[in-house]
């Protein structure tokens, strides 16, 4: 046998031994070596210099002494952190309070949670299980139909792996030579995008058949408003966030009012009155953040000398002004002019109907969504805006994730020592994974598999849409029988050479592949998501009807990367605006 065809032997055993059960890192590793022994084999040599036993010391060097892999552990033990502190449930039943109006108000919910939640964590099983706990009995109670509810819990718990800060996205970064920052911003709109798809298809199905999901009895959409609001209403005014701003200024009628089971302070009228400047501190601080990026950091940075990025030595100077030069286009200052109205028409929209209801969920959302909020903004800031590394902003995550559970006061010793563990268990696999993976595409290479099916491909003559559609087809049909970490660390590889040749971006194609690979965890027979919620679903609730809820979300993710390749601008604009392109 050939040593091309062997490579290619090789790539088969590879998908049939892991679909029989092996564990993925050391069957690449006792592929590698075996195949690699037999590429090296010199009858002249003892068996012990051969050199697939040096070429291993050498993958397993450069795959431990990747920077990228690093910022793993850190943002996989905020994830575990955020898991182990339990600080879901408050958020849902706030959120839940929130959208009671909606249809299919719970499902809704659920998919928010499970988008948020999947953020904070990037940890499919962990958010799957977690939302089968809280969500899915209730929405079985309330009559919802069981496709709907399996299928909101397990197609949006895996928009942790695809919206950043995801560990997947770091893994292909390393595979691929790619910056994690790029990534990061390519992965962005197109990962709110998917989850906004779920939300229209949900509503819309809702919509044309109510018998799914039933309108919640009042006790579930009722909100508890407490005594003291009550009396604030008619002591001061029916819109509480006018009697709040009365009582500031003339407190002497709160001090009638029981707060906590005391007369209430100047210090809770303030505390109150905090929490009902939310909305226009979102607002204002939303616009001053895009304002500020635009038009005075990038124009203070040009005129300092800063260089957008890396220039060749000895190269000319280009004369003509940048972006950051010139500021701002016409364009920029019109969206924002039309952004700003309606965010200060849906700011006064919600001043103006501030009664106690809306104040009592507004505070519930503030308690239980701005911590974890504000957390992860700010680690996905720091690292698009260039402030710190990766790695860094996970540090700040982690120490952030900590900070959090303490003040919930959820997180004690035992919980602690899980996470640290389940930590070390998670990094120990992906770091596993690269040093079979490395030796694995080297022995590949060398017996020529990689040249072989680079010719095949460039023989057929296709268009760079062809290899596109050919590319991501394979990988939708290798996520059916193996999962994710498989697919970017064996086969994505193989066609990273190729990307060149057709003149595809890199960037736009592993986002593609981000995408793509949503379908790994929703496609029988190795959906994990399925098995997950089964874990944890009530037992007439079948693995079938799980499958069957979970078919509809392939096709809005195959929806999805249509649009993303008929409109590239949606994953390409936002690196190529913060790093150039």
């Amino acid at each position: 046998m050939s040593d091309p065809a062997l490579g290619l032997l090789m790539l088969a055993l590879i998908v049939v031994v892991i679909m029989m059960g092996f564990a993925t890192a050391f069957t690449l590793m006792g592929l590698g070596m075996f195949f690699g022994f037999i590429a090296f084999y010199d009858p002249a040599q003892h068996w012990t210099q051969n050199r697939v036993f040096e070429l291993m010391v050498q993958r397993t060097y450069g795959a431990m002494t990747n920077d990228v892999l690093i910022s793993i552990p850190l943002f996989v033990l905020m994830g575990y952190v955020m898991e182990r502190g339990a600080l879901v449930d408050k958020m849902f039943h706030s959120i839940q309070l929130a959208f009671r109006r909606m249809p299919a108000s719970l499902a809704v919910t659920t998919l928010i949670v499970c988008t948020f939640w999947g953020i904070a964590s990037g940890l499919v099983g962990a958010v799957v299980v977690l939302m089968g706990v809280i969500a899915f009995n209730p929405m079985l109670r309330a009559g919802y139909d069981v496709k709907l509810a399996s299928g909101v819990i397990t197609a949006g718990g895996t928009l942790g792996i695809l919206i950043p800060p995801s560990v997947m996205i770091i893994v292909y970064a390393a595979v691929a030579g790619q910056s994690i920052v790029k990534l990061y911003a390519a992965a962005m709109f197109p990962g709110f995008f998917l989850a906004f798809l779920y939300l229209v298809y949900i509503v819309a199905w809702a919509l044309i058949n109510p018998k799914i999901a039933p309108p919640l009895p009042e006790e579930q959409t009722r909100v508890e408003v407490p005594a003291w609001i009550t009396r604030f209403e008619t002591l001061y005014s029916p819109n509480l966030f006018v009697a709040l701003l009365k009582a500031l200024i003339s407190p002497g009628k709160a001090r009638s009012v029981e707060f906590d089971g005391k007369p209430m302070s100047y210090r809770a009228i303030l505390q109150n009155g905090l929490v009902a400047l939310v909305p226009f501190l979102l607002t204002a601080g939303t616009l001053s953040t895009v304002w500020w990026y635009v038009v005075i950091h990038q124009q203070a940075a040009a005129a300092s000398g800063a260089v957008e990025g890396l220039e060749q030595l000895g190269s000319a100077v280009s004369a003509e002004p940048t972006r950051a030069d010139k500021g701002p286009d016409f364009q920029f200052y019109l969206w924002f002019a039309v952004s700003a109205a309606i965010l200060a028409l849906w700011t006064a929209r919600s001043y103006w109907r501030m009664n106690g209801e809306r104040f009592e969920v507004l505070k519930l959302l503030t308690s239980s969504v701005m911590p974890l909020g504000i957390l992860t903004a700010v680690v996905l800031a720091v690292i698009l805006f260039g402030i710190t590394t990766a790695t860094e902003s996970a540090a700040v995550g982690a120490a952030g994730a900590f900070l959090l559970a303490v003040q919930a006061r959820t997180l004690d010793w035992k919980r602690t020592k899980e996470a640290v563990f389940l930590t070390a268990k998670t990094t120990a696999m992906v770091c596993w994974l690269f040093v079979g993976s490395a030796l694995f595409s080297a022995v590949f290479a060398i017996l020529g598999g990689q040249a072989l099916l680079e010719s095949w491909v460039l023989s057929l003559n296709m268009t760079p849409v062809q290899f596109m559609i050919l590319s991501q087809a394979i990988i939708f049909l290798l996520g059916w029988p193996l999962e994710w970490t498989e697919i970017i660390i064996i086969f994505v590889p193989i066609f990273l050479p190729m990307l060149k040749h057709f003149n595809i971006d890199p960037i736009l194609w592993g986002t593609l592949v981000f995408v793509n690979l949503q379908a790994a965890f929703l496609s029988p027979p190795v959906a994990m998501s399925a098995f997950y919620l089964k874990g944890v679903a009530p037992k007439h609730v079948t693995l079938n009807q799980i499958f069957a809820g979970m078919m509809p979300y392939m096709l809005i993710v195959i929806l999805c990367m249509v649009i993303m390749y008929l409109w590239p601008g949606m994953t390409l604009w936002l690196p190529n605006y913060l790093y150039g392109g």
